[in-house]
């Protein structure tokens, strides 16, 4: 099901201009089938880090290092960002990736299950975008706000799933009940959690974007 309509997006995407780079990256993602962002979305993810002046990110799914090229480029020269892939192949093209890139001593990825990984990496991050496994969006959520700074950014794809986590909305639902019903829980859990100021916006398969509020 279509969020916003195909005549919008392809206009949006006329206004995003890319590296050849990323052009190439976002064709092998293309070509591999592989789960990666938008051109929208990922200007999206630049802007972000340019406005938080953020130096340190974290990432959630890193599938060929797409998404990660936009939030790295535009960092800091002693920036860092660490990217979480489960699949060793896919993380051995991010790497090579961000080599050709220049970024790589900006940017790296681990290897291994997130849910595990990220209790072994240690915060504050200014800003995380997490794309991961979305059955594992609830489990990860009181983590991933604990690594996230005050004022920092969470920001989270997919979380309107093609609109199947609307009930009734899509009369054939082509995702699995699992992945939906994560999502749904992960989407509740961000607009009740105290800790969060979140925005829910339909740009392509549905961003949020939650603001940890500063301590008091």
């Amino acid at each position: 099901m279509d969020i916003v309509t195909p005549e919008i997006e392809a206009y949006l995407s006329t206004l995003v201009t890319r590296s050849s780079l990323l052009e190439r990256v976002a064709a092998e993602g293309a070509r591999l089938d592989l789960p990666i962002i938008d051109s929208a979305v990922g200007r999206l993810l630049e802007t972000m880090v340019m406005a938080t002046s953020a130096r340190n990110v974290l990432e959630i799914g890193t599938a060929n290092g797409y998404s990660a090229l936009w939030l790295a480029q535009s960092l800091p020269a002693d920036g860092r960002l660490i990217s979480i892939e489960l699949d060793r192949s896919r993380a051995q093209l991010a790497r090579d990736h961000f080599t050709e890139a220049g970024l790589e001593n900006r940017a790296s990825v681990m290897v291994g299950d997130s849910a595990l990984l990220i209790h072994k990496i240690a915060g504050p991050f200014d800003l995380i975008f997490n794309d991961g496994d979305k059955r594992q969006y609830p489990q990860l959520l009181d983590r991933l706000v604990k690594l996230l700074r005050p004022g920092g950014v969470l920001i989270t794809d997919n979380v309107l799933w093609d609109g199947e986590v609307v009930p009734g909305l899509v009369s054939l639902p082509n995702r699995s009940t699992e992945e939906t019903k994560a999502i749904a829980t992960y989407n509740q859990r961000l607009a009740t959690d105290a800790r969060l100021v979140t925005s829910f916006l339909p740009l392509r398969d549905g961003v949020a974007m939650s603001i940890r509020k500063p301590s008091r």
